[in-house]
């Protein structure tokens, strides 16, 4: 698979990463993957060109970093490996926002020893901490790189003046947002043009809309109420309907240039900018193999201008999650 520099000093991952998260948390799978099994995808992943894998201390919490670590043993000095701090966790359960700098050089030390590794190459803040600014959030990190127990600095789901506040601290490599077809606020909100403008990478997360743009969902889908979907305002009745009229018109596309709706849309976010990555995530072998081919899409101008005009800003119905973002300071 091709890779990409992350920003203008970042390092160079796979044309698309993995995202970990799904393999034991946030979805609830009918037939859950079982420890062994999240290990041989990750495997399967590293062996098929990808060598970007996210996590996150919250996802389990805990489990998903000791999973990933664990895949990653004997192959980890030939991965980028990310992971994020940011929550204050009290008995298994997130407890509102940590970026406290003692809490953040904890959460890596705690990373560190889970993911079996010395150092961590991308860590991000998951959320913006309205607590706590964001200076000292990078101050934090910059520690923490200093010691030679971090890389990369990165922010998720942060403003662009956010952005900038923490970049004059320590330079920011990455910002991880949601961004897809369905979710396109990067691009009116400031941050696409703030990243490129800083030469800070852009890693995509839910770039399938939470599987929305896979195309395999019809109107009688239901999840359970452990799946956060449940409650996504997206996946409501009336909102879902409209939306999937939106996929068919991906399903249209993609049958003319024998490609599927999940390939078009991992292709047109590759065609945005040289330097976004999407971290699609999945449980299934044969989804895994399909996102990749994604990496080697051609789109034609006609077909992403026609693309753009369907899944224009506003054309989603619902909002993209509840209470997603934090107050950024």
């Amino acid at each position: 698979m091709k890779k990409r520099l992350l920003g203008n000093h970042g390092p160079k991952v796979s044309a698309l990463g993995y995202g970990c998260m799904g393999l034991n948390y946030g979805y609830i799978q009918t037939q859950p993957l079982s420890d062994k099994e999240s290990i041989d995808l990750i495997h399967q992943a590293f062996n098929l060109g990808i060598n970007f894998f996210d996590t996150a201390e919250i996802y389990g919490p805990y489990t998903n970093e000791k999973i990933v670590g664990e895949a990653l043993v004997g192959i980890r000095d030939q991965v980028i490996l990310a992971t994020k701090f940011g929550f204050d966790i009290v008995d298994g359960k997130m407890n509102g926002f940590n970026s406290q700098p003692d809490h953040i050089k904890k959460v890596a030390e705690n990373s560190l020893k889970s993911l079996k590794t010395d150092v961590i190459d991308i860590f991000y803040q998951h959320r913006v901490d309205p607590d706590v600014p964001i200076e000292d959030v990078a101050g934090a990190v910059k520690d923490l790189i200093e010691e030679g127990k971090v890389k990369y600095f990165g922010l998720s789901e942060a403003n662009a003046q956010t952005i900038r506040k923490a970049h004059n601290v320590q330079p920011v490599t990455a910002i991880q947002n949601e961004y897809s077809l369905f979710t396109r606020d990067i691009e009116t909100n400031d941050i696409l043009d703030t990243c490129e403008e800083l030469g800070i990478g852009v890693v995509a997360y839910s770039p399938l809309g939470r599987g929305f743009l896979t195309g395999s969902f019809d109107e009688n889908v239901q999840f359970s109420k452990d799946d956060f979907r449940y409650n996504n305002p997206r996946f409501n009745a009336e909102a879902f309907k409209h939306n999937l009229t939106l996929v068919e018109f991906l399903k249209t596309v993609a049958n003319e240039i024998k490609a599927t709706p999940a390939q078009i849309a991992l292709a047109w976010l590759l065609h945005r900018k040289p330097w976004i990555v999407p971290i699609p995530g999945t449980t299934k072998l044969h989804r895994l193999k399909e996102n990749i081919q994604a990496s080697s899409l051609q789109l034609s101008q006609p077909i992403i201008e026609k693309i753009n005009e369907i899944f224009k800003i506003g054309s989603v119905a619902g909002e993209r999650r509840v209470n997603v973002l934090s107050k950024n300071k």
